[in-house]
């Protein structure tokens, strides 16, 4: 869920004041439920204000952003349509509608929106760089490092003191997956705001990323202790609790969230959530089912996740693909998040019609992900499952996934991706693999040139047709030999370890030149070199003999052959 501390917002009223009937329209107060991620009671604030002033411009641009977290982004970039029809020049709201652009794929409009609201302001004006950042780190397509030059410009204009910016410099780093910069900008933030709970809340989702629980546990209970109404950190801790099994501090911190955020059916979704922790699959699907045919169109899209992964619990996998099917298809796009992704590509792999759409869906989700140890984690996941599957072309894709995403490959990584591609029958990418990749990084090493070899065979189905094996021939012959001679130079045992690969090499290039190109000289060339290295081959010295015998003597011409009796 999107979080924010909302622009030029200094948060310093408690919070019990902001219910009070004296600030309901407020646009202060619709910030602060966003801040706290109370999208619904946002909503409602925004609302009262616009029915009372149609042309408020921070309410509208605030509004939009509401429903931005929650999802409704045709909603949002309706409001800053309609708006900018009337206020055309209004920064905020081409700021706003920047951020609907980019949710539109409408890159270089959104830049121009974004660089007229600047120009606008004559990009003295804090409170638009800070939305113009936040629309770009926000929106998939946006651009975080524009982002962090625009913030950047923001902390160079005089009498700087706004914790948001920084804030929003530390979501800009985490978009980069710079962890790093990420966490100095935070403390930057809480610098200036040592009471900015999101910004201690932040710095936490990043060491979680890298699986770091001794620091992102006391990050969110830190946050919590800055402010107990912040409710993110709460759900954060029950999510944490959730995975690890922990069924009565799941429920406790469920509890604490549920206290001071707002009351909507999402939360009865969590509740039921909890029986999935129990592993009550049969009790889980009938709730969700009793949810299902309550509310029917109109209910919380999850529960078909929640019936998804009991089904997948119970090993019943045609039924799970069914309902992660249907969530997909009810649920909002921008609202499916990696974890769906990828847990829908784990349900659809046992079905090997839809190996096309498992990878798709894995790719998504390694799309979405932030950190590279959960992009990697995610590939693994989907290499293992295709080979459990048996599913031999998926495996072999996920292998070359992973080497375009690992720093440092090694040979073992590179041979099981080329021998991979070779057992699912694609020999064009195992020879590209093992002839190129394997041989240039590792070029004294005999498994690069004898795969290559075995590729090239493979690939050139009609046998030789194409000479596709020559040249992969030679060169193991070459490095074999090589070798061997490297071995005998150091009195290793191992000086004809390889001889077995030199011996295949020279016959079939004999047999090759012989057979196919009706080049004596270059098959006798061959065999001389198989008896190089095997001088008591019998075959060879036959061979050999065979090609050199001297053709007989044709008749003269007229003469007669002598009649047989």
């Amino acid at each position: 869920m999107k979080n924010k501390m909302r622009i030029g917002f200094l948060l310093v009223a408690s919070f019990a004041g902001l219910c009070n009937i004296t600030f309901a329209q407020a646009v202060d107060q619709g910030k602060r439920f966003l801040y706290y991620q109370r999208y619904k009671s946002a909503n409602d604030v925004f609302d009262k204000i616009l029915a009372g002033n149609p042309n408020n411009i921070e309410a509208i641009y605030w509004k939009g952003q509401a429903l931005f977290a929650t999802h409704d982004s045709s909603a949002a970039c309706d409001l800053y349509s309609k708006a900018l029809q009337t206020n055309g020049n209004a920064p905020l709201l081409l700021a706003g509608m920047g951020g609907c652009e980019l949710r539109m794929g409408k890159t270089q409009d959104a830049r121009q929106r974004f660089e007229t609201a600047i120009s606008l302001t004559k990009g003295k004006d804090i409170i638009i760089l800070n939305a113009v950042a936040d629309n770009n780190i926000d929106a998939h397509s946006g651009d975080a490092q524009y982002a962090i030059e625009k913030l950047t410009q923001a902390t160079q204009i005089k009498n700087f003191n706004n914790a948001e910016t920084y804030l929003l410099m530390g979501d800009a780093y985490r978009k980069l997956i710079d962890g790093g910069n990420a966490v100095q900008s935070y403390q930057k933030a809480l610098t200036l705001d040592p009471k900015l709970a999101e910004a201690k809340y932040k710095i936490g989702k990043i060491y979680e990323t890298q699986h770091n629980t001794e620091f992102y546990l006391p990050a969110y209970q830190d946050a919590i202790q800055m402010d107990p109404n912040y409710a993110p950190a709460y759900y954060a801790l029950y999510v944490h609790y959730f995975d690890h099994g922990d069924l009565d501090k799941t429920t406790d911190y469920l509890n604490k969230y549920i206290a001071v955020t707002d009351q909507t059916p999402e939360l009865a979704y969590d509740r039921t959530a909890l029986l999935l922790l129990q592993k009550k699959y049969d009790d889980l699907i009938a709730a969700s089912k009793s949810a299902i045919q309550a509310q029917g169109d109109k209910v919380y899209p999850k529960y078909y996740l929640l019936m998804a992964y009991s089904y997948d619990g119970k090993n019943d996998s045609a039924s799970a693909k069914d309902y992660i099917n249907q969530y997909f298809g009810k649920q909002k796009p921008d609202a499916l998040s990696a974890a769906d992704y990828e847990f829908r590509g784990k349900v659809l792999t046992h079905f090997h019609e839809d190996s096309v759409a498992a990878i798709d869906a894995y790719m998504k989700a390694i799309g979405l992900d932030t950190t590279m140890n959960e992009k990697l984690r995610i590939i693994k996941e989907a290499s293992d499952a295709a080979k459990d599957m048996k599913a031999k072309g998926a495996y072999a894709y996920w292998l070359g996934v992973a080497y375009q995403y690992s720093k440092n490959p090694n040979q073992n990584d590179v041979f099981n991706w080329g021998l991979a591609n070779y057992a699912a029958g694609n020999y064009q990418a195992s020879d590209s693999i093992f002839c190129g990749i394997y041989e240039s990084k590792w070029p004294n090493e005999i498994f690069g040139y004898l795969w290559c070899k075995n590729s090239a065979l493979a690939w050139d189905d009609s046998v030789w047709s194409k000479g596709l094996p020559i040249e992969a021939y030679q060169k193991l012959a070459t490095i074999a030999r090589g070798l061997d001679s490297t071995a005998k130079a150091a009195n290793s045992p191992d000086s004809i370890k390889y001889k077995r690969y030199v011996v295949e090499a020279y016959s079939q290039l004999a047999s090759f030149y012989n057979n196919q190109k009706k080049d004596k000289e270059s098959a006798l060339y061959y065999l001389d070199q198989w008896l190089a290295v095997d001088p008591a081959s019998a075959d060879a010295r036959r061979y050999k003999e065979i090609l050199s015998r001297k053709p007989a003597p044709r008749p003269a011409a007229g003469t007669k052959k002598a009649a047989t009796r």
